[in-house]
Formats: structure tokens, sequence, C-alpha cells
């Protein structure tokens, strides 16, 4: 499954720009997050990429053809959508009934669910730890526990495309974390997911491709170290930030801290800025020592050098690499994606201090 966006735009008015001359591609197997200040046109974006609303310019692909052409029935059993949840819902069903509508296009809009579908049903609810709200109607539910339920009503669809709006608001800690999981496992069981986020930190520990929005149409498409920089961050929230790396003892994160407010004085840290940097990569399974080479030749241009050498049953490479800050974190990022894999970067600006 393939989804373009070609030479989008789209304004409310003619002279206020929402969007202009988007073009972007997520293909299966991909997460990707939509990111941008208040009033950026995120909802919007979504709207018009599901034919909700009608580019003024431009068109969505669903593998090459417009989606304006794809009946409906047909498109909405590709691709499920899950909107924002705002308080209690409208409709007097019990969350297992309104899961269950999920299965409409598989079943046929007058056919009775089966016992196939309900067992489907309560699988997914176990995944995302809802079982206790399967008998509770959905306007008896808070936000949150509503918004666990439009999404797992998506999954049952069995979409090849999830999209989902705002997904995390209204939820606490732990639930946040159930549905990044949720999104995190779908898309490397090769579903496509697609997600507006208030968090950037959500994009940089979990999406591989992101969509940043500016007010005024200007949008930034790409890998997400390349497009979450404290650069772009600055100019399109207006805050100083700063991201960093922490290590846990499984992994290594990125984390974006917000400083304050940018007056657009003093600009933020090029991520442009070319760099001298070591990447140290360890790991135990060889077998993704193919993977991780594959990596290092598509970034072969900035490799200076590298060495290798087992320790027991881990295996350990560092690579010297010299190019753009942002490269060379999007190739990090890139190998911690593997799973399996650990890898970090200690980055040398021409001047300055060194950082890790």
């Amino acid at each position: 499954m393939k989804l373009t966006v070609e030479n989008a735009s789209f304004g409310y008015k003619p002279d206020a720009p929402v969007i202009k001359n988007l073009n972007l591609s997520v293909e299966s197997g991909t997460l990707a997050a939509v990111l941008g200040p208040n009033g950026a046109g995120k909802t919007t974006f979504l709207r018009c990429l599901m034919g909700f609303l009608r580019w003024d310019a431009g068109r969505t692909l669903l593998d090459g053809e417009d989606i304006l052409g794809i009946p409906e029935r047909k498109l909405r059993s590709r691709i499920s959508y899950v909107p924002q949840a705002r308080g209690g819902g409208t409709v007097s069903l019990p969350a297992e009934d309104m899961i269950l509508l999920g299965r409409t296009g598989k079943i046929g809009l007058f056919s009775t669910p089966g016992e196939d579908d309900r067992r489907i049903v309560r699988q997914i609810a176990g995944q995302m730890g809802i079982e206790h709200l399967l008998s509770k109607r959905c306007t008896e539910m808070s936000g949150g526990e509503l918004q666990m339920v439009l999404i797992a009503r998506a999954l049952a669809a069995e979409p090849e495309l999830l999209i989902l709006d705002e997904p995390e608001s209204n939820l606490d800690f732990r639930n946040q974390l159930v549905v990044l999981e949720t999104l995190t496992r779908l898309s490397k069981e090769g579903m496509a997911v697609i997600f507006n986020t208030h968090y950037p930190d959500h994009a940089l520990t979990r999406a591989a491709e992101s969509l940043l929005l500016f007010r005024g149409g200007e949008t930034v498409w790409g890998p997400t170290a390349e497009v979450v920089t404290e650069e772009n961050i600055g100019r399109a929230f207006g805050v100083e930030a700063v991201i960093r790396e922490f290590e846990t003892p499984g992994s290594v994160y990125r984390s974006i801290l917000p400083l304050r407010l940018w007056d657009g004085g003093s600009a933020p840290r090029n991520e442009d800025e070319r760099v001298l940097a070591v990447v140290s990569v360890i790991f135990r399974d060889y077998e993704k020592a193919g993977e991780i080479n594959a990596l290092f030749h598509e970034f072969r241009s900035d490799v200076q050098g590298r060495m290798g050498m087992p320790s027991g049953d881990l295996h350990v490479i560092n690579v010297i690499l010299s190019g753009s800050a942002a490269r060379i974190m999007t190739l990090t990022d890139r190998l911690n994606r593997l799973g399996g894999v650990r890898a970090k970067a200690t980055v040398a600006p021409e001047e300055g201090e060194i950082r890790w």
C-alpha cells in the first residue's frame, strides 16, 4: 500500500493558505507523525488527505489512484479514521457494539456479526487493556475511555492504513503509552499509520517520518530526525528548545525540552551545520549485521572510517562520519529502530563543545 500526496494546497480563503504545495508518500509499515502549532492545519490536513475536504490543487493517491475516484465502501475498507474524542459519546451503545461497527465493511451492512467477529473485538480490547469497558455505554464514558474505544473500532476493520487525529489527547501516561505501543506494533506488522500529535517527543520516539506544519502554509516532510529539529521547532512553535539523547538499560532515546519563548532573535542551533561524529553500534544477533551494513551503505557519502570488533556474544561497530547533524541523527534513529540494536552518536561541531 502506498499513499501519496502530490503538489497539494488548501485554504479556507483564497489569500490565506493553510497548506502550500505539499508532497509526501507513506508506505506500508511506516509510522508517520503530523505536528504543528494550534491553528496550523493538522486536522485540516487529515480531512484533505482522506477526501473529506477537496484540495484546492493537487491530489491524494492510493496505490496510484486518485482517492476521489475510489468507491466510498472500497476506500473505507482500506483506510480507517479515528477522530478526536470530545467528552462522552453521542451514541448510547456498549463499547463492544461500538467496536463491532468497525467490522461492518467485513461482514456487510445488514449482516449479523458472527462469533469470529466478536472474538476479534475481544482480542483487540485485550491488547488495548479495555476489556472492562466492553459492557459500558459510550454515553457514560470519559473522553479518554471513548478515545480508546474509537481506536479499537478502527482496528476492528483491519485496515491497510490507519489515520488518527490526536489519539493520545485526554489520556493519562499509561494509556498514552498503550496507544503509542499499539501504533508501533501495527506499523511493525506492516500497517501504515499516520497520527496527529501535540507531543513532539512522541514523534521523536515513535515516528520514522514526520510532517511539520507552519502557520501560513509552509510544510516540512521527511525522516523525523531531520524534521523535528531545534531550528524547525523554534520557527514553528516560537520557542527555544533543545533536543538531547538519554540512555536507558535497553535503548537510547531522544527528547525535546522547550526552554523559553523565542523572540525570533538569536536563531536555534542549525541542524544543517557540518559536524564530525562517531556512531557506536552494539548488538547481539549477528543476523542484524546485514541490516546495519545496508544503512551505513545508504549513508556512505558521510562515512570516513569504521572499526568492528566482537566482545563475547556482543558485536560492536564504531563508524566515523562527517556530515550534517540532521543526517547523522537520522542514521542513529534508524539504527535504533531496527530492534535489538543500540546506537549512539557522539558529535563534535567545528566550534564549541562536544556533546553526547
